[in-house]
């Protein structure tokens, strides 16, 4: 498994749990070299308790050379499981007494030896069963100091050897059933602690990555995981909100070109439109003049007086024509002044008042206070407010209503209706130049042109909702930077 992708768990295994093992095998192991060390010397301890205690009455059997008395001393020894056997030897190192087996556990030339360094001595032989025994030699002394003979005590060597032994299979035992125990806690630690969070996050991120955009990744678990999942969330609502605004930088990016477009071929339409109209006003201002004098003949034809007159009509609906024509081609600068909302409104409605077309219309203000202070070209924008109104009123079944609006972000003019409204499918291209909904004879597709075209040199903008009455309502909102904020009660 190449190290790069190993994974939490088996870094613990490696780093953690097999350097720990590797300890306590070594803390083990000393452990056990100094048990073993400690169990040696107090068993041969033991011995050395053993031999000391017999020694006086040894002692006192050979100075009395009561052989039963020697003996029953040795033989006491026998019921000390510790002790395999015990013999005593003379000054001359000759065997005069045993106990266990009577084999020789050293010949007479040894214990010579020994007695003659007159002190203690230990030491491991094998006897003949081929068996290692642990030997003990105490010297016996005289009240005189004069060494008397040799007394020697033997312990199987096996019984230390069995004794290790066990203790190495319990150390063992014990390193192995430590080593699965901290398996298991670092395993199941690992699940609780870590785990199961970083699975969850993996899971959550996985179906990010899938499209669900709008998951987030779980904040439970350690502080170290909660901080990780509160950054990456904290990223993905950043990523979120990039995204978003370069959708919304794009969307007004293809607006802003759209307007554009739009802009470029108003203004070609408008450039032709002027010139179209100042083509053809001289010659309908002509044919208005010449009906007009043929009219004036005594003898006229009624019939032919009615033709003039039907003429001079049509003359004046081109003209009006011609003049929206010159209207919509007008690039001429705007002349701002502060112009009360009220003001503006009342005086578009003395020229709708003069139309006996709308008699049957009830045409209501608004009167919203306090009354703001615009910044206005105020004939532009009494022509664009004209248009809209003859539109609302053209579309109105009884009643249109027509005021003001300012709060701190917009202000400007609305206009309402209660006729049928306007279908989702216009509104994109109600502005446009020559597009129309009504009739031949009802309209010319300019007059919302002309006033959009006068709004937006005002760099404001037209919106079209559903109004209140039922219809259609228009709103002029113009910038509140270029406002005066003045507000009228």
């Amino acid at each position: 498994m190449s190290l790069q992708r190993y994974n939490l768990r088996t870094a613990l295994l490696i780093f953690v749990l097999l350097p720990l093992l590797a300890l306590s095998a070594t803390a083990g192991w000393y452990s056990l070299k100094v048990l073993e060390n400690q169990s040696q010397d107090r068993m041969q301890d033991e011995i050395e308790l053993v031999a000391r205690t017999i020694r006086q009455p040894v002692i006192y059997a050979m100075e009395q050379g009561r052989e039963g008395a020697l003996a029953q001393a040795l033989d006491s020894t026998s019921h000390i499981s510790r002790v395999y056997s015990a013999y005593v030897y003379d000054a001359r190192g000759d065997r005069i007494g045993a106990s266990g087996p009577t084999e020789p556990a050293v010949d007479t030339s040894r214990v010579a030896e020994l007695m003659s360094e007159g002190d203690r001595r230990e030491e491991y032989k094998r006897n003949l069963d081929g068996e290692d025994v642990y030997s003990y030699f105490l010297p016996l002394f005289k009240d005189t100091g004069q060494i008397t003979g040799m007394l020697q005590i033997t312990r199987r060597a096996s019984e230390f050897e069995a004794y290790i032994t066990r203790l190495h299979y319990q150390g063992l035992a014990v390193l192995l059933i430590t080593a699965l125990l901290l398996s298991v806690v670092i395993f199941y630690g690992h699940y609780k602690a870590f785990g199961s969070h970083v699975t969850a996050m993996r899971q959550v991120i996985g179906r990010i990555s899938a499209g669900e955009r709008e998951q987030r990744v779980p904040t439970d678990g350690p502080r170290e995981l909660q901080d990780l999942a509160v950054g990456l969330n904290r990223m993905l609502e950043n990523l979120n909100s990039q995204e978003a605004m370069v959708v919304r930088q794009q969307r007004e990016q293809a607006a802003l070109e759209d307007r554009l477009h739009r802009s470029e071929r108003m203004a070609v339409i408008g450039q032709l439109a002027a010139g179209v109209a100042h083509e053809l006003g001289t010659p309908l201002n002509v044919v208005d003049g010449q009906a007009q004098r043929a009219q004036r003949h005594r003898d006229l034809n009624p019939a032919i007086d009615a033709a003039l007159s039907e003429i001079r009509k049509e003359v004046q609906r081109m003209n009006f024509i011609v003049r929206q024509l010159m209207d919509f081609g007008r690039s001429n600068p705007l002349q701002y002044q502060p112009e009360r909302a009220d003001r503006v409104v009342r005086a578009v409605l003395t020229q709708v008042a003069s139309d006996v077309r709308y008699e049957h219309i009830a045409v209501q203000v608004d009167e919203t206070r306090p009354v703001p202070e615009l910044m206005i070209d105020r004939l532009r924008m009494e022509q664009a407010l004209s248009n809209l109104l003859h539109n609302a009123v053209q579309a109105a079944t009884r009643q249109v209503r027509i005021g003001w609006f300012a709060n701190e972000t917009q202000a400007g003019f609305f206009i309402d209706d209660d006729g049928p409204g306007i279908a989702e499918a216009d509104r994109e291209r109600i502005f446009e130049p020559f597009y129309t909904t009504k009739g031949v004879d009802e309209g010319t597709g300019l007059g919302l042109a002309v006033a959009h075209a006068a709004v937006s040199d005002h760099d404001g903008q037209i919106e079209i909702q559903t109004g209140p009455l039922g219809g259609a309502r228009f709103r002029i909102v113009l910038p509140v930077t270029r406002q005066r904020g003045a507000m009228h009660e």
